[in-house]
């Protein structure tokens, strides 16, 4: 993509309304939280300690919008406390530059390195860098630094106090993840009654498993019905495709396809009734006609053979998914009584449990090539530089350009650029919008109080519908603060236009000398995939092979990891799509090819899955050496791909070949069919991947005589494109 393209993509991405559901009560609570530590210290103190004690306030309850399955009480706590450390040590190190600037250098680095933990750890621990920046022009005194600290911490524990005393759907990201869960597959089976082949995005499975991550202390308390729903949904993923693919499943045409076609409906309705009940803790209905679909009749059945085996499968596992919708357990508060059973769930650390887990996430991203480190360098570096530039300026409030930055830079070009844009345009319009209103009504310290609350309030309100729209409210909020302190609006606005923008050139340019360009990685991350699908179909094979429990927890453990290499090729694969540089090893077209291939690949495995023999079955022997064969020639050519050589697949095809004449068991003609299908995907991925030397010096002259052609379309004609080294 030129550089004009991705820049303009950048900037509508930036001003772009997202389409997301408002939760007005939890922005009045956090709304509220403000104003309770505004009002008192305001009247009983004074304007600036009821500004520190709104930082607190209004930064704890922000990050409780945060996507985090730990409770929210706990994290407005968190970034009450973190906020008022860096205040603190801040304080201690201000007044000169030869101890504030390598702190904040230090700090700032240690902030960027937080995305190694989370998205809510990298934002929480960007506002603490800010609040480090404002507060420590506000004591005077090392005392009155600890003060402003504690009034910065108390607006963390009002935020807390009030999420513990008006609770607002307890549980509710964690039902909302698992309900997505469920429709997912619900659309998923709607999908196949029309397209027998099409993909499924494992995205709201993998987040739903994170949301069943839960500490000791939460599993007593989390309600029942969040226990086994997601394990349901992961049966039936595999079973609904294999009913639907016409190779191994349900016939392609006939009153087999029209069974296949009534049983995948009626599977959706049953899931999105489910999914219903989860999110809303309420009972549901099933229609009476899927009901009824799911009713088998042993003598008028049509389908036969494999179809006929995922059939009664689907209709099994459906019956528990009716129970889960029709017992009304969806409303349940009560956890599940003690036992084996209810000690099985997957364990999140709690807070002193998760140091080590932090420390050894930080320490994985601790290489020069890592997309945490280079924004944590370039964090320390953009906040150091424009303290420096803005402290020579002629400007009051300088820390408003290193806010800027910092608040607006993530570890990936796009969301860096198009933040920049999104704050800027944000930022013009709530000041202009908060000048009018000082214009008008002339407030004094109380009305610029209430001002700065609604403005608060408005913010969390639109905290999901884009940047920009926060962000405006954001700096009205801000100017209604400082008129409250005594601060003219003549004055304010203007420098905090400047500075703002000086903040996002600065981040913007940050990017451009230090970049993490993914599109060089592409062919690492195409490599760990397909390394990651090869061990799970392998482990799959060997699940036909010795039907052991063993094999079966391999088998998911492999499918796990492969959807973590496959989440992690997408994320790389999409900001790679917006980077302005041109691809070197792996070529759009390329890339997207062999993404399809893998997909195909996957979902043989998966399908292959659907038929696993239970351990009382008939096994196939012969799946053992297909396994290994398939295993050794993945691992060759993932090193082939990392190293742009053409990969081989010698060893599966001598497998599939000595497998011809031997005797089929049960089970092995679906074995054998789905064994063609991977070894089809295999060789469309080399299809893709693979190039003569000739032809991949044609097809780099190619590529940047594409980028060029494109520049100058755009205008640019006299520029290069940026190329990765």
């Amino acid at each position: 993509m030129s550089r004009l393209r991705v820049f303009g993509e950048v900037a509508r991405s930036g001003l772009r309304i997202e389409e997301t559901r408002l939760e007005p009560l939890l922005a009045l609570r956090a709304a509220a939280g403000v104003a309770l530590v505004i009002g008192p210290t305001l009247w009983l103190v004074s304007p600036a300690y009821a500004a520190s004690a709104a930082l607190g306030a209004y930064s704890a309850g922000g990050a409780t919008f945060q996507r985090n399955w730990r409770p929210r009480k706990v994290v407005a706590l968190g970034a009450g406390a973190s906020l008022a450390l860096s205040t603190f040590v801040g304080y201690l190190a201000a007044g000169r530059l030869v101890t504030f600037l390598p702190l904040l250098a230090v700090w700032a680095f240690a902030a960027g390195m937080a995305w190694a933990v989370g998205t809510t750890a990298g934002i929480v621990a960007a506002t603490t860098v800010g609040s480090m920046l404002v507060t420590i022009t506000l004591p005077t005194s090392v005392g009155r630094a600890l003060e402003h600290a504690g009034v910065i911490a108390l607006g963390g524990v009002v935020q807390a106090v009030l999420i513990w005393l008006f609770p607002i759907r307890r549980w509710g990201a964690h039902r909302d993840a698992l309900a997505d869960a469920l429709a997912a597959v619900a659309d998923y089976a709607r999908r196949l009654r029309h397209d027998p082949t099409a993909p499924f995005d494992p995205e709201p499975l993998m987040t739903a498993r994170d949301a069943a991550a839960v500490t000791p202390s939460q599993a007593r308390t989390r309600p029942s019905v969040l226990h086994g729903p997601r394990g349901l949904a992961e049966r039936i993923r595999p079973v609904v495709a294999a009913l639907a693919d016409p190779d191994v499943g349900a016939p392609a045409e006939g009153p087999g396809r029209d069974r296949a076609r009534e049983l995948l409906d009626a599977a959706a309705d049953v899931l999105d009734a489910a999914a219903r009940s989860i999110r809303r803790g309420t009972p549901a209905e099933i229609p009476p006609r899927s009901a009824e679909v799911l009713r088998v009749d042993e003598e008028h059945e049509v389908l036969e053979g494999p179809a006929r085996q995922a059939a009664e499968q689907l209709v099994e596992l459906l019956g528990e998914a009716l129970d889960i919708a029709g017992s009304g357990g969806a409303g349940d508060k009560t956890p599940p009584p003690p036992g084996p059973a209810s000690a099985q769930f997957l364990v999140r650390p709690t807070m002193l449990r998760l140091i080590p887990v932090v420390a050894q996430a930080v320490r994985r991203e601790l290489r020069g090539d890592s997309p945490v480190f280079r924004h944590a360098v370039r964090l320390a570096a953009v906040a150091t530089l424009g303290y420096l530039i803005a402290a020579r300026l002629p400007l009051g409030h300088g820390y408003w350009a290193p806010i800027a930055s910092v608040m607006v830079m993530r570890p990936d070009f796009h969301q860096t650029y198009a933040r920049a844009v999104a704050r800027l345009a944000g930022t013009l319009a709530g000041v202009a919008l908060a000048t009018g209103m000082v214009r008008v009504l002339g407030p004094d310290a109380h009305l610029s109080a209430a001002l700065a609350v609604l403005s608060a309030g408005l913010s969390y309100t639109l905290n999901r519908t884009g940047y920009a729209y926060s962000q405006c409210f954001t700096a009205a909020y801000v100017v209604f603060l400082l008129g409250m302190g005594g601060q003219a609006w003549e004055q304010t606005v203007p420098e905090r236009v400047v500075l703002t923008l000086l903040g996002g050139a600065l981040a913007m340019l940050a990017y451009v000398v230090y970049p993490a360009w993914e599109t060089p990685r592409l062919p690492g991350r195409l490599a760990d995939w397909l390394a990651a699908d090869g061990r799970y179909a392998a482990a799959v094979l060997r699940s036909y092979a010795e039907p052991t429990r063993e094999h079966r927890a391999d088998m998911r453990t492999a499918l796990l990891a492969s959807r973590d290499a496959r989440a992690a090729w997408q994320e790389a694969y999409h900001r790679a799509r917006h980077e302005p540089v041109a691809p070197r090893g792996l070529t759009s077209r390329e890339a997207e090819e062999a993404q399809e291939a893998l997909k195909r690949f996957g979902r043989a495995a998966m399908l292959m899955e659907s038929h696993v023999p239970r351990a009382d079955n008939r096994i196939v022997p012969e799946a053992e050496r297909l396994a290994e064969a398939l295993e050794a020639d993945v691992e060759q050519a993932a090193d082939d791909v990392r190293e742009h050589r053409n990969p081989d697949w010698g060893r599966l095809e001598e497998a599939l070949r000595a497998w011809q004449g031997a005797p089929a068991g049960k089970g092995s003609p679906v074995v054998r069919r789905e064994a063609e299908l991977q070894k089809r995907a295999l060789e469309d991925l080399a299809t893709a991947v693979s190039r003569t030397p000739l032809e991949r010096d044609v097809g780099s002259a190619r590529e940047d005589q594409r980028v060029r052609t494109t520049l100058a379309a755009d205008g640019d004609g006299s520029g290069s494109a940026h190329r990765s080294g």
